[in-house]
């Protein structure tokens, strides 16, 4: 018996920030990034039409990218002052991200992080807040997903989030925030989607309801993310919806290990963060490789290849993504990156036991060890090929 969970409502398309309105409540916290919504008017936008609404709301401003634990905790005091029943967060995936997070502490004060850490492990939400989700970015979807990602910045490990419990109750896809991405973002973030897709697609908790989402997802992402990164805002509109679709797929579906190497080495080196969607983009071919040994696995990636216009060949779609990398200078290896070598094989066999424990691995097509995922980190820094 499986399960598919999605938001309660879905607001998408030109204008639909404006349903704001429709909110029925007394207080809402509006989580913020850095700015950018600030900046292009956008929250000025959301606050009139919550005031429509009758609703009083306050501002958590600042979330930085990858958000920490502390920025988690901080919020959720606020909300324990304020004593809202909506929270709604715009932005990217980080203040999202955050906001889901401070809204288990919010209801639950005397819950530890510790707790959260275990999948599906969340205490019954929604006893004071409902959640709203509002996305200018086009890549994590978070604002239809289950999961939630934050950075332990002492112990330098991201941690995937996950329970039903953290789906928001609305989402609201309003392309026009996305039209203010630039462009290193739009490659990101896009190439995040297509990672999302192809792993819910071949995930071994992939369903008859996940599939059709994921190839969709896919089509999209290959017919519209270089157009996009280039400027085009018709695409831009369309992988807003495109990276949404991916989510519903993901979030019910799960992932794989790419999304265990991408948690467990973005916070991990002194050079600097390595940016989620980036390190996505580039393990992907080499997680590919290594599935791909599995016929299951094997068979499906041939089947996203044809969807993508290539032949039916594992191959072709690994060279498939690397030709996008290149069009929008995303590295390959993690040496071209700017990993200092000595850094990386001090590093090496720690990170890879910490991907193994990340709670996307166990949905992944083919069974990984400590010792394998050291082997193909080793691969991904030196731009090896897979060969176990």
């Amino acid at each position: 018996m499986g399960r598919f969970t999605l938001p309660r409502d879905l607001y998408w398309g030109k204008g639909a920030l404006e349903n704001l309105k429709t909110l029925k409540g007394k207080k809402a916290v509006l989580v913020l990034g850095g700015g950018s919504m600030k900046r292009f008017g956008f929250v000025d936008k959301a606050l009139a039409y919550l005031k429509e609404a009758n609703i009083e709301t306050i501002l958590f401003e600042n979330v930085e990218p990858d958000p920490s634990v502390e920025t988690v905790m901080k919020g959720a005091a606020v909300m324990r002052e304020f004593g809202p029943d909506w929270i709604i967060s715009m932005g990217g995936g980080s203040p999202i991200d955050a906001a889901k997070a401070m809204w288990a502490f919010y209801e639950y004060p005397d819950c530890t992080f510790e707790q959260l850490i275990t999948p599906f492990s969340f205490p019954e939400l929604r006893t004071k807040a409902k959640f709203c989700a509002i996305p200018s970015t086009s890549g994590t979807a978070t604002e239809v997903t289950a999961f939630s990602v934050i950075t332990d910045y002492q112990k330098g490990i991201k941690y995937p989030l996950a329970d039903f419990n953290i789906t928001p109750d609305v989402a609201i896809v309003d392309p026009e925030l996305a039209e203010t991405m630039p462009k290193h973002l739009v490659a990101y973030t896009g190439m995040d989607a297509l990672t999302h897709a192809i792993e819910a697609y071949v995930s071994t908790l992939h369903c008859t309801f996940t599939d059709p989402l994921a190839l969709k997802a896919i089509s999209i992402v290959n017919s519209d993310l270089e157009k996009s990164y280039d400027g085009n805002m018709r695409s831009r509109e369309e992988m807003h919806y495109g990276q949404c679709l991916a989510g519903m797929a993901f979030s019910n579906a799960l992932l794989g290990i790419v999304h265990s190497l991408a948690h467990k080495t973005g916070a991990a080196f002194s050079t600097g963060h390595i940016t989620h969607g980036l390190a996505n983009a580039m393990y992907l071919p080499y997680v590919i490789k290594y599935n791909s040994q599995v016929e299951e696995a094997k068979k499906r990636y041939e089947e996203i290849a044809v969807t993508m216009g290539l032949e039916p060949s594992v191959e072709a779609l690994r060279q498939k993504i690397r030709e996008m990398n290149n069009y929008m200078s995303i590295p390959n290896t993690l040496k071209e990156f700017g990993i200092v070598e000595e850094e990386f094989k001090e590093k090496v066999a720690t990170i890879a036991a910490n991907a193994v424990a990340d709670a996307c691995t166990g949905s992944n097509p083919r069974p990984i060890d400590p010792a394998n995922m050291e082997k193909l980190l080793t691969c991904i820094y030196y731009g090896t090929e897979v060969e176990f």
